[in-house]
């Protein structure tokens, strides 16, 4: 069986992308190898479709981390057997590169966002032109690039002259958990989920439930995590705002299908925010929870397509509250919302999304024949 090595810089636990990109490749036929960084975590994210192989790193943040990830990602690889790699982001690619250059093997790319273009890196102009140099340095010289929406392609296309294969980050569509939502819901609670970084209103979001009649639960962990705990303290938000940190996939999803309403916030203060499409929309959907969302181009594109959800043109703690409250008081509307998410679910489905994955390991596979 013909093995496949998958690195990604985080532990894994709540990487449902990753995650599901190593059931594809384990169901094309491979063996599945991911590297990925150690933390306690780990031990809940081992599965059937892949075998981890977590890299302790002494370094935990910032770029001593990322370069000793790296150095550590280069010799676990250096002389295992081989036959395809697969780096998850630029943050993992320079290591895969090296590796598959001195073993002649082919690399595919997955980028996930945007990554020199990132909120985070606005404020470290050295780190922005460390990745920066490594995208322009590696890109051109790539064969297999994928990534998670038709602006990021064209960003390559028209950056690198390189051709990428479009892979939406859409939950596995799966009978059992398509089930439609009858409004008024047992509980009237919104959800926000993903990771909890700067430029995604959720400080606005918090002060907005003050004025708002239902629970929120935000879901995920980042750079703003511990300061929206604080404001959630000092201003007597407990009852009302439950932050539960990270959660896996499926314990977060439990939370989404009970949810009356999903939220996403992003302002679109850096390219990568602009021309995003969180994973959160396709997850709201394959809930049937209705979105509301900042009206950002990919998002606009999905949520107007099918129908599932409304707009906020302007984040502000006032205008969240307002649109929030018309919202969970129109119930009819709701249930319309709702219901187009159910018509959509078979359509927009990882199942469908993973047949790009397979049309690349088939050109690898044909062209090493010929060869």
């Amino acid at each position: 069986m013909k093995k496949i090595f998958v690195s990604v810089s985080n532990d894994v636990y709540g990487d449902n992308r990753v995650k599901k990109t190593c059931r594809s490749l384990s169901n094309y036929g491979l063996e599945v190898h991911l590297l990925c960084k150690y933390s306690p975590a780990c031990a809940d994210a081992e599965s059937d479709f892949y075998r981890l192989l977590p890299l302790k790193c002494f370094f935990k943040k910032n770029v001593f981390f990322y370069a000793e990830f790296n150095l550590r990602l280069f010799f676990s690889l250096l002389f295992k057997p081989i036959d395809v790699l697969w780096a998850n982001d630029l943050d993992t690619l320079l290591a895969l590169f090296v590796v598959s250059k001195l073993r002649r093997k082919p690399l595919i790319f997955d980028s996930h966002e945007l990554f020199t273009q990132v909120a985070e890196l606005n404020y470290n102009p050295f780190a922005k032109k460390v990745w920066t140099l490594i995208e322009r340095s590696i890109l051109p010289k790539l064969k297999y690039v994928v990534t998670v929406c038709q602006p990021i392609k064209e960003y390559f296309k028209n950056k690198y002259n390189i051709e990428a294969a479009v892979v939406r980050n859409i939950p596995l569509y799966k009978e059992e958990n398509q089930q439609p939502k009858h409004y008024p819901l047992e509980e009237k609670f919104i959800v926000w989920q993903g990771a909890t970084n700067i430029d995604r209103s959720l400080e606005d979001l918090v002060t907005a439930m003050k004025d708002v009649d239902a629970k929120l639960y935000i879901m995920g962990q980042g750079d703003v995590l511990n300061s929206l705990r604080r404001q959630v303290k000092e201003n007597h938000l407990k009852e009302k705002v439950i932050i539960t940190g990270r959660l896996n996939f499926e314990q977060m999803m439990t939370y989404t299908r009970k949810a009356s309403l999903g939220l996403s916030l992003d302002r679109p203060t850096n390219k990568n925010y602009e021309i995003s499409l969180p994973n959160k929309i396709f997850e709201y959907i394959n809930s049937a929870t209705p979105i509301l969302a900042t009206p950002l181009c990919e998002i606009r594109n999905i949520v107007e397509t099918y129908e599932v959800g409304e707009f906020i043109e302007e984040p502000t703690p006032k205008n969240i509250a307002k649109r929030i409250n018309e919202l969970l008081s129109d119930e009819n509307k709701l249930q319309r919302l709702s219901d187009n998410c159910l018509k959509a679910q078979k359509e927009l489905s990882w199942q469908r999304e993973e047949k790009s994955v397979f049309d690349i390991l088939d050109k690898i596979f044909q062209s090493q024949k010929v060869d």
